[in-house]
């Protein structure tokens, strides 16, 4: 029995930095997977660019790909740099800023 996966998940090793480009003066987002169970996006955020603060209602994990940003999460203070991860728990509040450009993969888990 062949247990070959679907075609549509394009399935091969990827870069996921080639995959995300910075634009000045900006943040830019592209989501990779869009399931009722959670999503899976990477954004690239330009240097001093941020999203303020704000919760939402599920767990989330941020992963640094590339460069470092300025983590807070329910006052917590952070700088991450690549290859380092956070966990965003559901309903906390949280705030993100480039202290270079970054680029990073986020997973939501919404069950």
């Amino acid at each position: 029995m062949s247990t070959k996966p679907p075609q549509a998940l394009n399935v091969k090793a990827t870069n996921l930095t080639d995959l995300i480009s910075y634009q000045e003066g900006s943040v830019v987002s592209r989501t990779l997977i869009d399931k009722k169970t959670g999503t899976v996006t990477l954004f690239a955020f330009d240097e001093n660019q941020g999203l303020s603060e704000h919760t939402a209602p599920f767990d989330a994990m941020l992963y640094v790909l590339e460069g470092e940003v300025a983590v807070t999460v329910a006052g917590n203070f952070l700088s991450l740099k690549q290859g380092e991860a956070t966990l965003l728990p559901a309903n906390q509040p949280h705030a993100l800023a480039a202290k270079t450009p970054f680029k990073m993969l986020l997973t939501m888990i919404k069950s």
